[in-house]
């Protein structure tokens, strides 16, 4: 019997940069296992071109990404959400929508690298960072054991995750 697929949200305030990066490198890392999606609360409408530039350079899929609102997954045909992921601090201190089924929710707090400024190599660096910090979580994420694990402990866990 194959375990049920785990459907993850990570939320932004923007949706261009953080979430879109986590939803990406959870999607390639995941095994299958996971279907990864992003949102923002304020969606910009366009990825950033130095998160798809640092996830392809780091031969992760890029295609399918968009920048879109957290509404989408609040509506009735929405895909059923497991785990919802903040990775900002606006948008882990906004009202979130209601999610059918009471998701898991937990806070992976990272510096916005879309809100650097400087050369394009600092804006590059601040990126690759990103990515590296994200990719350490979701492998972590990956490695918990879903299916003998109660909620509770889960969330407990994925707070673990986000403080380091």
């Amino acid at each position: 019997m194959h375990p049920k697929t785990i459907n993850v949200l990570f939320i932004c305030t923007g949706n261009s940069a953080r979430s879109i990066i986590a939803e990406a490198l959870l999607n390639a890392l995941g095994g299958g296992r996971f279907r990864a999606f992003s949102s923002g609360s304020h969606p910009t409408g366009r990825v950033n071109p130095f998160a798809l530039e640092v996830l392809e350079r780091n031969g992760y899929p890029t295609g399918g990404l968009r920048s879109k609102s957290w509404d989408e997954f609040a509506r009735p045909k929405a895909p059923p959400i497991d785990f919802v992921i903040t990775v900002c601090g606006n948008a882990a201190g906004e009202v979130c929508p209601i999610f059918p089924g009471k998701p898991v929710a937990a806070h992976w707090g990272l510096p916005d690298p879309a809100a650097v400024e400087g050369s394009d190599e600092d804006k590059r660096r601040a990126f690759r960072e990103t990515l590296d910090v994200m990719r350490r979580r979701v492998q972590r994420f990956t490695g918990l054991p879903f299916e003998s694990t109660d909620k509770q402990a889960l969330k407990g866990a994925m707070a673990e995750i986000g403080a380091s």
